[in-house]
């Protein structure tokens, strides 16, 4: 039986666009895709819509028969030059209508669950850019994903930033942990970069400059209104997620002061030490969780002459104006007038 599902109870899955993806990219071969679909545990008779879910497991034995039956180890680049906006959901058009690419790749980051619960990509700061990599090792993915999957997850994320920045993007740095396939010089004509394999992650970065540059297609409404999209569909299947659900949860409470660690686990049916110990396997904690939510907040909010900054602040559970403008300037070392000005000035 086809894996229809939009929810996925427990168990981890993928957005279904993910898959018509690849479907996408092996017809790109010339290839009967249907017997493949078929081999991979989908049905190819029924419509599946966009937004449904489909196991993680299916998505992996489609990427390792994608592979074998192209016999194209660069097929992950291919599937990556499918890859729209519209593929992923809501986070697509909030990504695209971001104040800055920065801000696009740290949606990219709080929201990566609606494309694939098992992926967790993380974002640093170094002294030339931001890079993005995956915070689980390929070596040590459970699923044990082909080099392809990865090689597409990297690529995608690069060509969604090229629409959203323009086609002269280019990359820092590009690293994967697998060796190079035969196929590598493809690698350096996608990215327009020499690309290094056998790394210690598979990582991508972005200049610093470029990444906090307004850009043409910034639109705050519409990214705040594609945000909530996105929320509204993780809380109607992501509820085994547990960052996402103390996530929502601090949302709820928010505007009436900074909820208690103690209370949102008792919200989660969990006593604070189980609470604690389930977000340190995922290598964070609650407040880590509190302050990145109250940042990614703040600047949304401000981004926006809408709301005061005076509302703002206490629809983020600040007590004072003048605690909230302390804690924005630790954050983005401006205040939130400042912020705000140069916003608009933008």
């Amino acid at each position: 039986m086809p894996d229809t599902s939009t929810s996925y109870n427990g168990h981890d899955s993928v957005l279904f666009s993910i898959a018509a993806t690849i479907v996408d990219a092996l017809k790109h071969y010339g290839l009967d895709h249907r017997p493949i679909i078929a081999e991979a545990g989908f049905d190819p008779d029924i419509v599946y819509l966009p937004a449904q879910r489909v196991s993680t497991r299916k998505i992996k034995k489609l990427w390792d028969l994608s592979v074998q039956n192209t016999n194209d180890l660069c097929f992950g680049l291919v599937y990556a030059s499918y890859i729209q906006p519209s593929a992923l959901h809501g986070l697509g058009f909030s990504w695209l209508a971001s104040h800055t690419l920065r801000d696009g790749l740290n949606r990219l980051i709080r929201f990566q669950k609606i494309l694939a619960t098992q992926v967790t990509l993380k974002m640093t700061e170094t002294d030339t850019g931001y890079r993005l990599y995956f915070a689980v090792s390929q070596k040590d993915d459970p699923f044990q994903f082909a080099d392809a999957a990865y090689d597409g997850r990297i690529a995608s994320i690069f060509k969604i930033c090229q629409i959203m920045i323009g086609p002269d993007l280019k990359p820092l740095h590009v690293s994967f942990e697998h060796s190079p396939p035969h196929c590598s010089d493809k690698f350096e004509q996608f990215f327009g970069v020499p690309v290094q394999f056998n790394a210690d992650k598979t990582a991508i970065e972005f200049d610093k400059q470029t990444c906090n540059l307004p850009t043409s297609s910034a639109n705050p409404e519409l990214a705040r209104i594609n945000d909530q999209i996105v929320i509204d569909y993780l809380n109607q299947f992501d509820r085994g997620d547990l960052e996402t659900r103390v996530r929502t949860c601090i949302i709820e409470h928010l505007p009436s002061g900074v909820p208690k660690q103690i209370n949102i686990a008792r919200e989660l049916n969990l006593s604070l030490r189980n609470l604690q110990r389930k977000l340190s396997l995922s290598n964070t904690s609650y407040k880590e969780l509190l302050n990145t939510l109250r940042h990614e907040m703040a600047c949304q909010y401000l981004s926006s002459p809408q709301y005061p900054i005076i509302e703002v602040s206490y629809l983020l559970g600040f007590s004072d104006p003048s605690n909230f403008s302390r804690a924005f300037k630790r954050w983005q070392g401006l205040t939130p007038i400042q912020f705000r000005q140069e916003k608009l000035a933008d």
